[in-house]
């Protein structure tokens, strides 16, 4: 009896975002059934291509020690970082998830597939191979050949697998009015710059400390970590718009897509939050810094290791030292549903001109969906 493989049909997930004047939409899904979220409401799309049947119905309306003389922070007692990432995914990126997820089952699956047909490859190969060795194969013809037609239908079968594989992701489609778009660009742009910063630092934690015990300028003690910013995209994506990746120190990294950003630790760990949700502040820090300045990096003021209320040193100490203190870019990022994160750069004027810029295009995108 000859091999057979069923070919398992597989139907990939798509998004396409449109950006325009009229506002923004986001259609999720597959022929036949998609969602759209757009500013009028959710609709639930069905359609059968071959009749031309359509049907639309609605169905809802953010390891060093180091010191920091100013903080904005509010709860110093507490360590920074984001709450359980099943809870910070956004109602209406509901739809976006569900499409990766359905890819990352798929995918699942044919792999799945693919291990059973290497194995029965192999046996099949196995079984030519013994056939020669003991001559039946030679002997009875009719057997080999049911054989090596096995084989070659398995191969034909492996490479199928494969395609669909390497082609098993969420395609995101996006469309820019040219204003829009304009806006974009000019994000990735000064992104671009600063991930040239020399350091880049997640900030894990800031605590208050009392300068009249420590004797030291810094009311905040501060620990941080360094990262890395990069564009980079995640597997299950497709786009001809790489994402604007925030490595994260102590949980999920962040991949900013133009209309949402995913908060990704594992394929089954994740959650997406609509890019006008983001509560974004981009400002300054003094930063006395007791370890090696960053060669981007400027000095704004000294103080000393020990000093007094007035800033003078405090001269009970004997060997009692300056210390730079440096301007660095701050950014914070938050959500009310528990994003909390929060990152220094060395380079304060490329923070600066990647803040503006991200606060351009999200004011852009807020407008957009008030149309």
């Amino acid at each position: 009896m000859a091999w057979s493989f069923r070919k398992r049909i597989k139907v990939i997930p798509g998004v396409h975002l449109n950006f325009s004047k009229s506002g923004i939409s986001t259609s999720v899904g597959v022929r036949g059934a998609s969602m759209t979220f757009g500013n009028s409401g959710t609709y639930l799309n069905t359609s059968i291509p071959p009749l031309g049947i359509y049907n639309r119905q609605k169905i809802s309306k953010s390891s060093s020690n180091s010191f920091q003389e100013e903080s904005n922070i509010i709860d110093f007692s507490n360590n920074i970082f984001s709450a359980d990432i099943q809870e910070i995914t956004s109602q209406n990126m509901q739809g976006v998830k569900e499409a990766i997820i359905l890819a990352q089952q798929q995918r699942k699956e044919l792999k799945k597939d693919l291990l059973k047909i290497n194995n029965s490859y192999a046996s099949s190969k196995l079984k030519l191979n013994l056939s020669y060795i003991f001559l039946y194969g030679l002997i009875k013809k009719p057997l080999s050949q049911n054989i090596k037609e096995d084989i070659k239908a398995q191969k034909n079968a492996l490479t199928q697998i494969k395609e669909q594989i390497e082609n098993c992701y969420v395609k995101l489609d996006i469309d820019f009015d040219p204003e829009i778009k304009e806006k974009y660009l000019k994000l990735v742009e000064t992104f671009k710059k600063l991930i040239n910063s020399q350091k880049i630092w997640d900030v894990t934690s800031a605590h208050f400390q009392d300068r009249a015990i420590t004797r030291s300028s810094a009311s905040t003690l501060v620990q941080k970590r360094e990262v890395k910013f990069l564009l980079k995209s995640l597997p299950e994506i497709k786009s001809d718009y790489e994402a604007l990746y925030f490595q994260n120190a102590n949980g999920a990294d962040l991949y900013f897509y133009p209309s949402f950003i995913v908060m990704y630790s594992s394929k089954s760990d994740f959650a997406i939050i609509g890019f006008d949700e983001i509560s974004f502040n981009q400002s300054y820090v003094r930063f006395t810094e007791t370890g090696t300045i960053p060669k981007d990096s400027k000095i704004i003021d000294k103080t000393w290791a020990k000093v007094n209320k007035n800033g003078s040193p405090d001269k009970r100490f004997k060997g009692n030292y300056q210390i730079p203190v440096v301007k660095y870019g701050e950014i914070k990022l938050k959500t009310k549903t528990g994003l909390n994160e929060e990152y220094e750069f060395s380079n304060y004027e490329y923070t600066e001109e990647f803040g503006r810029a991200f606060t351009e295009y999200q004011q852009m995108i807020k407008t957009l969906k008030l149309l």
